[in-house]
């Protein structure tokens, strides 16, 4: 007959036994969760969250190209204003060395206005390099973008509107007007009958 010892030991040995039972993991619940989804459904899976993967990295280096076409866009937008500015303070140095041109016609000055010829012409390649472009207006039709006009002059030899002279020569920067050119208009003379009807 067992003693009151071996009593005690047997019940911790069977509650042990419970204990560790109860703990265990359960085969059928550890393999029911991969069980779930067949091979081809976990291939499918998979592939899917690839393509998504993919897709995000499109989207990711499209963002940084038009990040960096912006930023060199605008980059290149702040040199044409920097460069815009120093062109725009050179024109009276420009219009300076057309005026003395122009006036200076002796043969005593020959010299002198080869140098001169020189120089103007050195300043305005490298002005027409940064973009600088003249506007073209004798002979042309006034137009208000392009054209200032400070004189009318009443003549029928010429069509409405024609610019006769060139007061001061207007410049384009890049597409944008820097200066419009100072003109001198033709304007056809006003009859006498719509004269007196305006005078009434």
């Amino acid at each position: 007959m067992p003693s009151h010892r071996e009593k005690e030991e047997e019940i911790v040995k069977t509650g042990a036994a419970s204990a560790a039972t109860a703990a265990a993991p359960d085969p059928g619940s550890a393999s029911s969760g991969g069980a779930d989804s067949s091979p081809a459904e976990q291939i499918q899976k998979l592939q899917a969250e690839k393509q998504e993967l993919l897709d995000t990295l499109v989207r990711r280096q499209a963002d940084f190209e038009n990040y960096r076409k912006r930023v060199e866009k605008e980059r290149q937008h702040e040199r044409h204003r920097g460069v815009e500015a120093l062109v725009e303070q050179l024109l009276p140095v420009l219009d300076a060395f057309e005026r003395a041109l122009a006036a200076v016609d002796n043969a005593s000055f020959a010299e002198h206005r080869k140098g001169f010829e020189l120089i103007h012409r050195q300043l305005w390649d490298a002005l027409a390099k940064q973009g600088l472009q003249r506007i073209e207006s004798a002979g042309k039709h006034f137009d208000p973008h392009f054209h200032h006009a400070i004189e009318r002059v009443e003549t029928s030899e010429h069509a409405d509107g024609t610019v006769l002279a060139e007061l001061q020569p207007g410049y384009v920067f890049h597409g944008r007007v820097l200066r419009p050119a100072m003109v001198r208009v033709a304007a056809h003379p006003t009859p006498p009958a719509k004269r007196e009807n305006a005078n009434d």
